[in-house]
């Protein structure tokens, strides 16, 4: 397949499936994790398939702080999210992990502040270090999370940073002043956050998956207040550490109504985006938690990673239905990412495992593999299809491009100077992406 038929074939797809973007038309932006659709997918265009530290390096820039979180375009400014915190004395670390009922290596800390960091797209310039908030004692986070791991979304001059239970924020870009702070849903993450938040007609939704509690919830966006609350309704596990989960909707119109794809432990839900109203929900069938990866929709179904435990990648039909419920219409159990989340281009869904860099290629409409090929890392990134390439980020730096279609074919290696955790945004004709030390501008 030629790489403008299958560049037609992704955009016509994004458009056909009725991905709800919100926002002023004709803005250049890349406003949220994975792109406008929630994806990843970018319309961004002359890409370089070839770079390092020494070559395709527009500018490179020092982000202070500490943060996962990938980083959101509107216009001359890339925002993203930092955290600075103050480790805690060993006495007060023990003592507070008695709380903990799992075994993960954990970061404790006395105190963390909550940033929004604001680099020029043009000239990557540090442009502005707001501060959002700070929590004292707040709860721990896993060796390989951060304090600021989920994404901000970036729409009309307001920047919506959620930090799971220590709190969320929105802010002026414009004035640089923070508009509100809701600091009063939380839930115990075991092992922080990880949940990015969606903007729908005036409502910020996210995940709150705790071993302790969990349910969906939304925001009003200009205010802050809860609009309402829905609790998970499927059946979990008993033991709380099965029931938690990181995960990020995408939303999906179906019959002109905004439902919000929700992927919690054991179970794929639907709400109605206004309301809060539980749609359906379909079973995994078999245990699948601490969900990270964000599913994928074409074809009319819904793609899926259950994450945790085993592995499977799911595709749910959830339109054409003709009177039937949503199902599983195939499942995959090989080489499943539990972290990074799956792409979907044309007829084709691609995906890596977390270890090993095992690339699989599926036939998205009845699961048959293409390929099974070795790219070699380990990955917490999602990749990116855009100017008629895929991009793979692994944690040891490198970027792997690949050619769409069903023959393995690999571009490019390249390399940065750091770890690659975030997930890479474009616009325009530049590549960004963010490594634990910096955020780079890459072009041709």
């Amino acid at each position: 397949m030629k790489t403008a038929c299958v560049y037609g074939l992704a955009v016509g797809l994004m458009i056909s499936i009725g991905l709800a973007v919100e926002g002023a038309v004709g803005l250049e932006r890349f406003g949220q994790w994975r792109g406008e659709g929630g994806q990843g997918h970018s319309t961004a265009k002359n890409l370089p398939a070839k770079f390092s530290e020494t070559e395709g390096v527009t500018w490179k820039r020092t982000i202070p702080g500490k943060g996962w979180s990938s980083p959101v375009v509107e216009g001359n400014e890339i925002w993203m999210t930092t955290a600075f915190d103050v480790p805690a004395k060993a006495g007060d670390k023990k003592e507070r992990l008695k709380e903990n009922t799992g075994s993960q290596p954990l970061v404790v800390s006395e105190k963390v502040i909550f940033h929004a960091v604001c680099v020029d797209r043009r000239s990557g310039k540090l442009l502005h270090n707001v501060k959002l908030f700070e929590k004292k004692s707040p709860q721990w986070v896993h060796e390989l999370n951060s304090y600021a791991s989920p994404s901000p979304v970036l729409r009309n001059g307001k920047l919506y940073c959620h930090f799971g239970s220590y709190g969320t924020a929105c802010l002026d870009t414009k004035t640089r002043k923070v508009m509100w702070v809701n600091q009063e849903i939380r839930v115990m993450h075991e092992n922080g956050p990880g949940s990015t938040p969606v903007l729908v007609d005036g409502r910020l939704i996210f995940h709150c998956d705790g071993s302790d509690k969990q349910f969906v919830a939304a925001l009003d966006a200009k205010t802050g207040k809860r609009l309402w609350k829905t609790k998970r309704s499927g059946k979990m596990n008993a033991n709380p550490q099965l029931k938690k989960a990181y995960g990020t909707p995408i939303v999906l119109e179906v019959d002109g109504k905004k439902q919000i794809i929700s992927t919690g432990a054991n179970w794929l839900y639907s709400y109605d985006a206004k309301t809060g109203e539980e749609l359906w929900k379909v079973e995994y069938g078999g245990l699948g938690f601490s969900n990270v990866p964000r599913p994928v929709a074409g074809h009319e179904m819904i793609y899926i990673s259950t994450s945790f435990m085993r592995a499977q990648m799911l595709a749910v039909k959830y339109k054409g239905l003709n009177g039937k419920k949503p199902h599983i219409v195939w499942r995959y159990k090989k080489q499943v990412p539990r972290m990074s989340s799956p792409l979907l281009v044309g007829d084709e869904l691609y995906f890596v495992a977390d270890s090993g860099g095992r690339v699989t290629c599926l036939d998205a409409h009845t699961g048959k593999v293409h390929y099974v090929e070795r790219i070699g890392g380990n990955f917490s990134s999602s990749p990116m299809y855009a100017d008629g390439k895929i991009f793979f980020s692994s944690r040891e730096g490198v970027v792997t491009v690949l050619k769409p279609g069903k023959k393995f074919k690999v571009i490019a290696k390249n390399e940065l100077d750091g770890s690659l955790m975030a997930s890479p945004a474009a616009l325009g004709d530049a590549l960004f992406l963010r490594t634990d030390k910096a955020l780079y501008r890459i072009e041709k």
